[in-house]
């Protein structure tokens, strides 16, 4: 019998370079991290426990090679991974500020992880999981836009729950008005959306956090939308529940890569235990609460898909809560 996954997901993936000190010539020094969002989400499901494929394109170089690897050692499914041999693995250098927040630089005109086709996608993969995920640094450019919309819709057509984390990175994007429009499509076709407090803003126009959810729920048939709102915390918003968890504050973060896809992962981790349909309140709090302490704990360290921090380690600062 063939393996079964809790979740697939599609997209990219990458190399991110992040600040690591100064050389004895007083120059930066970038570490070359295992990255890109959907598999950020799968390795943080991996330390729940669950089984995860990837579909996705990587160079067929050194940090293509680097990254099959990695996805391997912690445990990810790589059946649905292809090597490119014309284009090179894309690559993103991460400035951290001061407080922890960043800036991108890409290196990704193109990128292997653009190169991805329809007709190359493993469907089986989609067919033997339980919920699908997807971002929109797929769907900047073709052919791997075509490629993750008709993976979603795959999925969709075959009973899967479909997840959506916009990611805007506005630097990929030719215009912020394509960016608008493929947000929305996503929102469109998602059963569960994790949004981050300045992408719901991007899409609605409102600062004010209440009147922006409630003008995306009337323009999107979002079964439950999940916002992030950085060291403040999270709210979910499920039927006529509208939940508030305060985020951990952690006193030594260094860097914010990745505690949006592990806030992501821990969700859908939760999810895969739950019925979409017959959520509670308090299951609403709990799954927060979870998804919380694992963003909170990968602030502490550097990168985030080799370094996720364990399911024991999310629960213990989560009882401090729950």
């Amino acid at each position: 019998m063939k393996q079964k996954y809790d979740v697939t997901a599609i997209g990219e993936l990458l190399i991110d370079f992040t600040m690591n000190g100064t050389s004895e010539q007083g120059n930066p020094v970038f570490e070359a991290n295992p990255g890109g969002a959907p598999c950020n989400v799968l390795a943080i499901l991996k330390k729940y426990g669950k089984e995860a494929a990837f579909i996705g394109k990587v160079g067929d170089d050194q940090f293509g090679k680097m990254l099959k690897a990695t996805l391997e050692e912690v445990g990810i499914d790589t059946e649905g991974l292809l090597m490119d041999r014309d284009t090179h693995t894309t690559l993103a250098f991460v400035h951290t500020a001061p407080d922890g927040d960043r800036s991108f630089s890409f290196y990704r005109k193109p990128g292997a992880d653009m190169m991805l086709t329809k007709d190359e996608i493993n469907y089986e993969l989609i067919d033997r999981a339980d919920i699908v995920h997807f971002g929109t640094v797929s769907m900047t450019d073709e052919p791997s836009r075509e490629a993750t919309k008709a993976a979603v819709l795959y999925g969709k057509e075959h009973g899967k729950l479909i997840s959506f984390d916009p990611n805007l990175r506005p630097p990929l994007w030719k215009s912020l008005d394509e960016a608008r429009a493929e947000i929305a499509w996503g929102l469109e076709q998602a059963d569960i959306v994790k949004i981050a407090d300045n992408e719901i803003e991007f899409m609605t126009g409102e600062k004010a956090m209440d009147r922006a959810i409630d003008k995306l729920r009337a323009m999107y048939p979002v079964k439950l939308l999940l916002v992030t709102l950085g060291r403040d915390g999270s709210v979910a918003v499920y039927k006529d529940e509208k939940v508030f968890v305060p985020g951990f504050i952690q006193e030594n973060t260094i860097e914010t890569t990745g505690a949006g896809d592990t806030f992501g992962g821990s969700v859908l981790a939760y999810m895969t235990e739950h019925d979409i349909d017959a959520l509670t309140k308090e299951q609403l709090k709990e799954m927060l609460t979870l998804a919380n302490a694992g963003a909170s704990l990968i602030t502490t360290r550097k990168g985030a898909l080799r370094v996720m921090p364990e399911k024991e380690e999310i629960l213990a600062l989560a009882s401090k809560e729950i």
